[in-house]
């Protein structure tokens, strides 16, 4: 018993994340307004569009932010919650509860992405500058928006980039207090899809 209930958690933990990252770069490529014709742009919106078209029908965009996509994230997060306490305890958890750690789940997988996109680009600086690979285009534009904001404090200086440093204190400050935040609320990591 015990090991299904495991593979089962396994399961729909890796199918939730899975889905919920497609979404969550969905929302970030939006946000930072990436090249919609990148080929992984366009995987990333036929695999979200069946599920987000309709949801955009009822909940509209709100300054430029495309509120569908965050409901979305939260409800994938909230459906994967209530599976795995399902799963393990054999009832259904606190909406409430299980709302508050999707959300909180939605948030710290927002963060993990942009930390890896980050080392991603260090690494790609180094191993291969330039690169027109559409992978390493797509997370350049991803993280020009929060990187333009450094530059103007603190710009490169003889192509050497300060900006990563600043990006990844300001990622691990937003872990901590996201950390801080899931154990007032009693969040149980491992139910929770994206949380890390």
């Amino acid at each position: 018993m015990q090991a299904l209930t495991s593979i089962a958690t396994l399961v729909i933990q890796t199918l939730a994340t899975v889905y919920l990252s497609f979404v969550v770069l969905r929302f970030l490529l939006q946000l930072a307004r990436a090249d919609f014709y990148n080929p992984i742009s366009q995987s990333v919106v036929k695999i979200t569009n069946p599920v987000l078209m309709p949801l955009r029908k009822i909940i509209p965009g709100f300054f430029g932010l495309d509120i569908a996509c965050i409901v979305l994230g939260i409800l994938v997060g909230f459906i994967a919650i209530e599976l795995n306490v399902l799963a393990v305890y054999q009832h259904l958890f606190n909406p409430l509860i299980a709302l508050a750690w999707a959300a909180i789940g939605l948030l710290s997988f927002t963060v993990t992405i942009i930390f890896w996109s980050v080392i991603v680009m260090v690494i790609a600086s180094f191993i291969a500058p330039g690169s027109y690979h559409p992978a390493l285009q797509l997370i350049n534009q991803l993280l020009e928006p929060i990187r333009a904001p450094i530059y103007k404090l603190i710009p490169p200086m003889g192509g050497f980039d300060l900006s990563p440093i600043f990006i990844l204190l300001f990622v691990k400050i937003i872990d901590i207090l996201l950390q801080s935040l899931a154990g007032q609320v009693g969040l149980l990591p491992q139910l929770v899809p994206g949380y890390w």
